[in-house]
């Protein structure tokens, strides 16, 4: 999941869309937020017989199938040579390619070892982590409410980690990488699926390489398994892809805000599959410290709809 890049962003707030343009934005904002909320439950299904490491390289090789069959589709080659001539702009997206893969990495890790709620947690994290990094390395300013919000958040972390002597690594990772990835994406001046497509390639000789020993190791389940494995797999890829076509709809006609309140669908999905799905233990230490992010974002929404109403009485003025 990915909003920094936010095609929203720069939208007209004007004239507001025409209603049937909003509900087909609503549509598409849940499909590709319902979409990743499922994301633990699918790669679940996959089944313990096929390794996690297997599933990441599966996803990034049919990722890369997927993305690049749309692209030619759609007739979006050109834009592929285009960034090929901008060295600056390939490092970049080779710098960001390598910490999406480790974002996808851990999250998969996680939902196949029994720590969903991890995965929530960190995708819970992730929002007010950006505000933080905007900060530090963008010169943006924090409003009080954002302030509040970021202490929030890393009190709930350090209390879980002094008064119950637990840190949450697999989230706080999860979190770091993508802000890390938002952060990169947000300076290069590239759409969502010309960015991806370029990432997935980047990362596919190292991909194709691995399985390869994985097939001469007897270790790979691809075409050993069944037909159902074998789908589940190729369609990580499709799984990747569908979401993010589905947000750029949503986020061309809907406001900002709305996208912003949407995207908390994806981890409390991912939090109702760990409890109540795989009966994941929730713990005191879990309770302080969802609480002390539940409590953060409360605040960092309230803040972004307090944003939104002032420009928007502003346009109007």
């Amino acid at each position: 999941m990915n909003t920094h890049n936010n095609p929203a962003e720069g939208a007209s707030a004007v004239s507001p869309d025409p209603p049937d343009s909003t509900s087909l934005g609503l549509l598409a904002a849940v499909g590709a937020f319902g979409t990743w909320a499922i994301f633990p439950i699918y790669f679940n299904l996959i089944g313990p017989g096929v390794s996690s490491w297997e599933i990441l390289l599966q996803r990034v090789l049919w990722a890369a199938v997927f993305l690049l069959g749309y692209v030619i589709i759609a007739g979006r080659l050109d834009r592929i040579s285009a960034l090929i001539r901008r060295p600056r702009v390939m490092w970049a997206l080779a710098a960001s390619a390598l910490v999406l893969i480790g974002n996808w990495a851990t999250f998969i890790w996680a939902v196949t070892h029994g720590e969903i709620l991890q995965s929530s947690l960190g995708y819970y994290i992730n929002p007010l982590l950006n505000v933080f990094l905007g900060y530090c390395f963008l010169g943006e300013r924090l409003q009080p409410l954002q302030r509040l919000a970021v202490v929030l958040a890393a009190a709930g972390v350090l209390i879980c980690l002094i008064g119950y002597g637990e840190v949450p690594w697999l989230a706080l990772m999860m979190a770091g990488f993508f802000g890390m990835y938002g952060l990169i994406r947000k300076q290069v001046q590239v759409d969502s699926v010309t960015g991806l497509l370029v990432e997935t390639l980047l990362m596919t000789p190292v991909a194709l390489a691995w399985l390869l020993v994985m097939v001469s190791r007897g270790e790979s389940m691809f075409l050993r398994a069944g037909l159902s494995i074998d789908l589940m797999l190729a369609g990580s890829g499709l799984l990747t892809i569908l979401p993010l076509l589905l947000f750029v709809v949503a986020a061309k006609r809907l406001k900002l805000a709305t996208v912003g309140l949407l995207q908390y669908i994806a981890p409390t999905g991912h939090f109702l599959t760990g409890v109540f799905l795989t009966h994941e233990p929730f713990t005191a230490a879990d309770a302080v410290t969802f609480g002390c992010i539940w409590t953060g974002l409360a605040l960092y929404t309230a803040d972004m709809w307090i944003w939104h109403r002032k420009r928007m009485t502003a346009v109007s003025k």
